[in-house]
């Protein structure tokens, strides 16, 4: 349905605010096209922004464009709960199961109940920055970020599918500061050796595989027979697994292959003698023949051992960091960790692993500091005072 007539809207100052009000036809969830009134705040009458009305009818000139526009068509209109039903049959099912069930926790958490009743016209700035305020009482900054990821991605589509909404935009809003960045866990070397040494198979290789290269849980549990090459003496990372499900691995990547050690070879050969065959030719199975889960991994056979050593708890991903804090910490650069990793940015590997300060690092801010020292309270000197 082409526009009705051509608007001019009605401009008013109120207090120091030009409001601008307009109609609109939209489409309702019957089907029915009806009218709406809309109004939004378009600047302020200060110096530096509106002074004079002429201005502010500029500015709401453009607004009116769409409107008066020969082609204009009628938006549709919803609630956010019975677009999220349509978002979620039509786009989030083409999703990882991954991402698909993080989404749905944030939308059936967070999002709807605060703001599921909401129609899309209404969910402007204001109401987003007032849902930011309310999650970051409750969660993380990281945590936020994820569920303003989904809110974003729902709002953008409907803008996208033709609803009356402005979509959304995380530039322009003021988002909870970064709190302190926590360590990231690892084993030490020695440690490491313990848990291998102490778990049964087909743990034992699952864990030194982890360790010895440096894979995530879910591209551990996803590797496969064929994945490794023992001519070549490498390891194809292709895809991963998720609650026992293949699906793509996190990023593009992720998808590389990496080097196989001599000492992993060995063990593989040796633990492929009494590989039980799957259809799926998974190399770590459960008895159903499906992807092993890493969280059951973990709290099934990583955790007794852990406890049994005296190891505080933690997931397998502290082995993908217990070989990436090795290799920077024998001096490997920064691109071969973000290379083994499969970061995308060496900025990211620097993140997670600036705690590891390599022998040549090291080595280089010692003599920097020997140069500059004139004090002489080396420990040699303050060992030699003390006798």
């Amino acid at each position: 349905m082409a526009r009705r007539r051509y608007q001019r809207g009605t401009l008013k100052l109120v207090g120091r605010s030009w409001v601008s009000r307009w109609r609109e036809d939209v489409i309702g969830s019957d089907g029915r096209v009806r009218r709406i009134r809309r109004a939004q705040v378009i600047g302020t009458k200060s110096p530096d922004d509106l002074p004079t009305e002429k201005l502010a009818q500029r500015r709401f000139d453009l607004l009116l464009a769409k409107v008066n526009a020969p082609g204009y068509r009628p938006g549709r209109i919803s609630t956010l709960v019975e677009f999220s039903e349509r978002w979620q049959a039509d786009v989030l099912s083409q999703r990882k199961a991954s991402t698909v069930k993080a989404a749905k926790s944030h939308l059936r958490c967070s999002i709807l109940p605060q703001l599921g009743t909401m129609r899309l016209d209404q969910l402007g700035k204001e109401n987003v920055q007032s849902f930011v305020r309310y999650l970051s009482k409750k969660h993380t900054r990281k945590t936020v970020l994820n569920i303003l990821g989904t809110l974003s991605a729902l709002l953008n589509t409907a803008k996208e599918w033709g609803y009356v909404c402005e979509g959304m935009n995380r530039r322009g809003l003021a988002l909870p500061v970064e709190g302190e960045r926590k360590r990231a866990r690892f084993f030490a070397l020695e440690e490491a050796r313990q848990i291998i040494a102490a778990a049964e198979e087909p743990f034992a290789t699952m864990f030194a595989v982890a360790a010895m290269v440096g894979v995530g849980p879910g591209e551990l549990c996803g590797l496969q027979v064929d994945d490794l090459d023992f001519s070549g003496r490498l390891i194809h990372v292709r895809r991963s697994a998720y609650y026992g499900k293949l699906q793509a691995t996190k990023t593009r990547n992720r998808i590389r292959t990496l080097p196989m050690p001599e000492p992993l070879a060995a063990r593989l050969e040796y633990y492929l003698r009494n590989w039980r065959p799957n259809p799926a030719r998974l190399l770590f199975a459960t008895s159903r023949n499906k992807p092993i889960s890493a969280n059951n991994v973990v709290q099934r056979k990583l955790w007794p051992i852990l406890d049994q050593l005296g190891i505080p708890r933690c997931g397998l991903h502290a082995f993908r960091h217990t070989h990436s804090s090795l290799l920077v910490g024998m001096g490997a650069p920064v691109t071969v960790a973000q290379a083994q990793l499969g970061h995308a940015d060496a900025r990211i590997t620097l993140g997670i692993y600036s705690h590891v300060i390599g022998d040549a690092q090291r080595q280089a801010v010692e003599r920097v500091a020997k140069a500059l020292d004139s004090s002489g309270l080396t420990q040699e000197g303050i060992s030699r005072t003390v006798h």
